[in-house]
């Protein structure tokens, strides 16, 4: 599993004008079957994804984020190999 965390290095107002084409970002890495869960951080310096998948192909989706290619934010990328999850949430463990 990778953590996407994700800080704004421009104003949020900047931000807000390429919200729109990034959301559509997030909504394909889910259809790709990629995220499992994202959001902003609080207060909103930024966002997280949860995601799953090959590193090279999420780092390569990462590049093309809209927020990546107007440097609106930059991202850091965790892989984290989790053992333990709660029922319901398997799909954590990869």
């Amino acid at each position: 599993m990778f953590i996407l965390a994700l800080t704004y290095v421009k104003p949020n107002e900047e931000a807000d004008t390429h919200m729109e084409p990034h959301m559509a970002w997030v909504k394909e890495g889910y259809a790709r079957g990629w995220f499992l869960a994202s959001g902003r951080k609080v207060p909103r310096t930024g966002g997280v994804v949860l995601a799953v998948g090959n590193r090279a192909d999420i780092e390569a989706y990462v590049a093309a984020d809209p927020f990546t290619i107007h440097g609106v934010a930059q991202y850091e990328i965790t892989e984290v190999a989790i053992t333990t999850a709660v029922d319901g949430m398997e799909a954590l463990k990869g």
